[in-house]
């Protein structure tokens, strides 16, 4: 009995942890099966916060192409989101995360400055990564160092810039508060190269901020739609290198996409491909991101090209369904938007409001749904507690029969797996 006891203590526990917000509730790499952010705390709109496919007054989007677990549409000018699929699934970024570097760090130091490269510099790349070809004891511009974090996703260029930036642990922390700041709630930071890592998470909505915020910005907008450069070799030599942006060049077998402007790839082994995209036509400029596609080395550029044509054509009659909001440096506003309903298409939550912790009726319902479910957890104890005494009883034993595991979710993602070691970067 008195086994029984704990057990029960530890089952109501659990159950009253099931009520609090996952946000509060979960860490950041054990929420990232479900959508950690909640209704009530996801930014830019109460619909980005819902799964599945979110739209209205458009149709024609291509879902029958699109195998990502997550992607979004949205107006680079204004901001509106047209279009989004789970927005806020917190999945691996990969090297789009260098979007959030590029912003960290790219006004810190002058294009024209030269740095002589260390071997600390570079000793702790990570295995597998992809790379410039940067060696010690060459000195390069920081421009050149840029180019090959834009054009080659190499980490090793990453981690110069950010030897430069005072370290790897700083930057990383620089790099959270920047995200905090662009208001990117579903971003966690672990390495400044997006190499796979546990815990480092981001969202289709986070990186789109990334890109929007750091298009604004002349040289990084020149450097993510650079193609090809020449790159230091030592001495007077030099070799060229071609951006991973298969968009843009047009590499393995693909078309390049008409009025495109960047933005960053990504690809590792554990983490799959992702990619956020940029493209202007008749003066209108779109960003699309797209994460984790099912299968195909050319599928996340391949879906990323249907949502933008989506979106410059039928995407011109799209009602918004949320929106990317400002930094809080610049002027915007925290978001706290009103919750959303499961399922449906109802109207979008309202963006960019204060947001001052929840109302009375908020408080009253959250502790009366606690209420209903303690109360329904204890009548569950009391019966399971009676059938463990009945088995006991029948079966001559103590020990009571083991649960049955719960039951997947059907309409859930696979959630994403975070393997110690980080994951094999290929192009």
């Amino acid at each position: 009995m008195r086994e029984s006891s704990r057990l029960s203590r530890r089952a109501v526990l659990g159950l009253t942890a099931a009520a609090l917000p996952m946000s509060a509730a979960l860490p950041l790499s054990a929420a990232a099966p479900a959508f950690a952010a909640s209704p009530a705390t996801a930014i830019g709109g109460g619909r980005l916060a819902r799964r599945g496919l979110q739209v209205q007054g458009a149709g024609a989007v291509p879902t029958k192409r699109l195998t990502a677990r997550a992607w979004l549409v949205a107006d680079g000018t204004t901001g509106e989101v047209l279009a989004s699929f789970n927005a806020h699934q917190r999945l691996a970024p990969a090297s789009t995360l260098k979007m959030l570097f590029a912003d960290t760090v790219l006004k810190k130091f002058d294009r024209a400055e030269k740095y002589t490269v260390k071997d600390s510099d570079i000793s702790d790349v990570p295995a597998g990564s992809s790379l410039v070809g940067i060696k010690a004891g060459i000195t390069y511009t920081v421009e050149q160092l840029w180019q090959g974090v834009f054009l080659r996703s190499g980490n090793d260029a990453v981690h110069v810039l950010a030897h430069m930036n005072g370290g790897i642990a700083r930057t990383v922390a620089e790099m959270q508060a920047r995200a905090r700041d662009l208001q990117a709630l579903d971003t966690h930071v672990v390495s400044p190269d997006g190499f796979d890592h546990p815990g480092q998470l981001s969202s289709a909505y986070d990186l789109t901020l990334f890109a929007r915020h750091g298009l604004k910005d002349p040289d990084f907008r020149g450097y993510c739609g650079t193609r090809t450069a020449n790159f230091p070799a030592g001495g007077k030599k030099t070799f060229q290198i071609q951006n991973t942006d298969r968009l843009l060049t047009g590499a393995w077998g693909l078309k390049t996409y008409d009025g495109l402007i960047g933005v960053k790839n990504g690809y590792t082994s554990h983490a799959g491909n992702t990619f956020t995209g940029a493209a202007t036509r008749d003066g209108r400029t779109l960003l699309v991101t797209v994460m984790h596609p099912a299968t195909g080395s050319n599928a996340v550029y391949e879906q990323t090209a249907a949502l933008l044509d989506w979106g410059f054509t039928h995407g011109r009659t799209a009602q918004p369904v949320g929106a990317l909001v400002e930094p809080l440096s610049e002027g915007g506003a925290t978001a706290s938007p009103a919750p959303a309903h499961a399922g449906g298409q109802g109207a979008a939550g309202a963006a960019g409001t204060s947001a001052k912790g929840p109302s009375a009726g908020r408080l009253v319902e959250g502790a009366a749904g606690t209420a209903v479910l303690l109360a329904t957890a204890g009548g569950f104890l009391l019966r399971r507690r009676r059938r463990v005494l009945e088995a006991r009883e029948a079966a001559g034993t103590r020990r009571a029969p083991a649960p049955r595991a719960a039951e997947p979710d059907p309409l859930e993602p696979p959630a994403p797996t975070d393997q110690p070691g980080g994951g094999r970067h290929r192009r």
